[in-house]
């Protein structure tokens, strides 16, 4: 008997978000020749973003359109997606564990009766059940779990699981859905964005990152020089942020973002044990600090003894150069 995944979409900027992209993929990854993939779209620009994931392998593409969901608001949006559920009835719901899946999916999951799997870093599929593979204790060891019954909740960590390749030659099925229209206990009024980088830091492939060695607020701008060169983001130690270095919506650590970027260079910051949760799952660490002691070195794959603002700069204009 054939089983229904159902992926809950995200979009910034009127474009799909890349983690939707990976909890698309980690659906497939988990499910059998002749289970059906479907998707979920709701807010606005529906119909745009439907043509665009489109040529990622969904069979169904489920769309609610209408100015209450846009911006995010979790009544209006569980409402939506529990109209969704009653049409699609999922064996499993798939989301990014972003802001808006640790908020909707534990209450999918109420809804459903499921159990939940958050923060999914990898998918083992090859045995006569799926694992799922997490990070517990600030990352510093990860956990097999598996469902014992459906249906069941999973949330993806962004940059873990590989967004899969464009599919030609299928075309999905998409289903407009009514918005039910519910009596909402409060209403989003406006929303006011603390972080303006150019790219998303939660998905940022190369991260450039300062902590109190920076110094000041001015201290930041050889780092965004180099994160622009790059095509990365910026982010921050919590030891910068309590300086008033930089906004807290920069933050990496414990208490802030987890990211796991293809590359981090962390510039100027000791290596607490609460940033290191945050970022020691990155592929390759890149670390500049005066003290050749600072544990940050411990966790580095390459490691630069030596004065961020001498450091910096030249390695900005080498990869600028070379990128040229």
């Amino acid at each position: 008997m054939s089983r229904t995944f159902l992926v809950i979409a995200e979009n910034r900027g009127g474009k799909l978000r890349q983690v939707t992209l990976e909890a698309l993929n980690a659906a497939k990854m988990s499910a059998s020749e002749g289970d059906l993939i479907a998707a979920a779209i709701m807010g606005g620009n529906t119909r745009t973003l439907a043509a665009e994931l489109s040529g990622f392998g969904a069979d169904k593409i489920y769309t609610v359109e209408h100015p209450q969901l846009e911006p995010y608001n979790p009544e209006t949006w569980f409402a939506a997606v529990r109209q969704i559920i009653e049409s699609a009835k999922p064996d499993a719901v798939y989301a990014g564990h972003t802001a808006i899946g640790k908020d909707l999916l534990p209450m999918i999951a109420a809804y459903l009766k499921a159990g939940q799997i958050s923060d999914v870093v990898a998918i083992d599929n090859s045995g006569a059940e799926t694992v799922f593979v997490r990070p517990i204790y600030a990352g510093k060891a990860f956990e097999k779990k598996s469902f014992t019954r459906s249906p069941w909740v999973v949330t993806v960590r962004p940059n873990n699981i590989p967004a899969g390749e464009p599919v030609s030659g299928k075309t999905p099925e998409v289903i407009p859905v009514e918005y039910p229209n519910p009596s909402l206990r409060s209403v989003i009024k406006d929303v006011v964005s603390k972080t303006s980088g150019k790219v998303d830091l939660s998905e940022a492939k190369i991260i450039v990152s300062g902590g109190r060695g920076v110094k000041s607020a001015d201290g930041f701008k050889p780092l965004q020089e180099m994160a622009d060169v790059l095509g990365g983001a910026v982010g921050a130690s919590r030891g910068a942020c309590d300086a008033g270095y930089c906004d807290y919506s920069l933050q990496i650590g414990q208490t802030g973002k987890v990211v796991t970027p293809e590359i981090y260079i962390a510039c100027g910051i000791s290596g607490a044990i609460q940033h290191l949760a945050g970022m020691s799952q990155s592929r390759v660490i890149i670390a500049i600090n005066k003290d050749p002691e600072a544990p940050i070195f411990k966790v580095a794959d390459y490691g630069i003894v030596g004065d961020l603002f001498e450091v910096v700069p030249l390695l900005t204009d080498e990869f600028q150069r070379v990128l040229q």
